[in-house]
């Protein structure tokens, strides 16, 4: 048997206990509404986690459908970002919830691919040199949206068609455009819907101005009156639209909310503290122009109790 270098051994333990301890950042969880994929994992989460030296994580998917994780502690996330008050509501019913903030708001508008053929038909709707929705119902002309029982904006598209029967005065715009309220040939997930959009893979799709501005895709700016931006329209026109989903076996009457962006701070999140200075960041003067950068406009109406 070789003899041992004792030597060597003293070296390498001194060493060892000479290196420097690096302690690894702690995560930081930010659980938000899909669309708001770039603002989020671009812009104010890496900036908020180099000020604080937290490790950010994002979660972006349908915002009812991360409500019902949240309520079912199937997630824990330090904040909850939702668009339109309904997904808050959620949590405040689960007891998780007292108080929401709005950071941000959108409009509804139409997105519509640059690669398809129908491009330049989108093209003159969006100059205003003929209406939106004759393109949409040109055939072979795919359009795309989410799932309106699990996410806002499934159910917003629903509602601007349907307001916008009345507004033109085009009656079965729904029926002729959107077919059935749950029609599955045109339903996917939000994180994807704009993705697949810019892919090609469909001609036209729902969006957020907000999201469709983030991933610089044409659009079709819709008037206040069907794009449910303005909180002042809500009770006397965007009321008188609603409709029925089935959940769950049970009928289930949605109606319209304003296109506001609500933040609250689950009362599980693994570190409140956190959550609330996020929320902080985000309507700070700093995190207000990250989010008009990309397409946000300011947040309106009151916090949410």
């Amino acid at each position: 048997m070789k003899p041992r270098n004792t030597a060597v051994y003293l070296i390498a333990a001194t060493t060892l206990m000479t290196l420097p301890v690096i302690a690894s950042a702690q995560d930081f969880r930010v659980a938000y509404a899909g669309s708001m994929g770039a603002v989020m994992d671009l812009h104010l989460g890496p900036a908020f986690a180099k000020a604080h030296k937290v490790n950010y994580q994002g979660e972006g998917q349908g915002a009812y459908g991360l409500a019902h994780l949240i309520a079912g502690h199937k997630l824990r996330t330090d904040v909850f970002v939702s668009i339109t008050p309904g997904p808050i509501e959620v949590l405040m019913r689960a007891g998780l919830v007292k108080e929401a903030y709005p950071v941000a708001s959108t409009a509804m508008c139409i997105a519509y691919s640059p690669n398809s053929p129908y491009a330049k038909d989108f093209e003159k709707a969006a100059a205003g040199k003929m209406p939106w929705y004759k393109v949409l119902q040109m055939p072979g002309v795919r359009f795309g949206r989410t799932d309106p029982k699990t996410d806002p904006q499934g159910q917003n598209i629903v509602f601007t068609f349907m307001l916008a029967e009345k507004y033109y005065h085009q009656p079965d715009l729904v029926k002729n455009i959107l077919g059935p309220v749950e029609n599955q040939q045109q339903i996917f997930t939000e994180a994807s819907l704009l993705a697949r959009l810019k892919s090609g893979q469909m001609a036209a799709s729902s969006g957020y101005l907000s999201a469709v501005k983030s991933l610089h895709l044409p659009y079709i700016t819709l008037p206040d009156q069907i794009n449910l931006s303005d909180p002042a329209m809500s009770k006397d026109w965007y009321s008188k639209v609603h409709f029925t989903l089935n959940v769950d076996g049970k009928t289930k009457t949605v109606h319209t909310q304003p296109l506001v962006f609500y933040a609250a701070v689950p009362s599980d999140a693994p570190d409140p503290k956190l959550g609330m200075a996020f929320i902080h960041f985000m309507t700070s003067p700093q995190g207000q122009a990250m989010f008009k950068e990309t397409g946000y406009s300011e947040p309106k109406g009151p916090v949410l109790k």
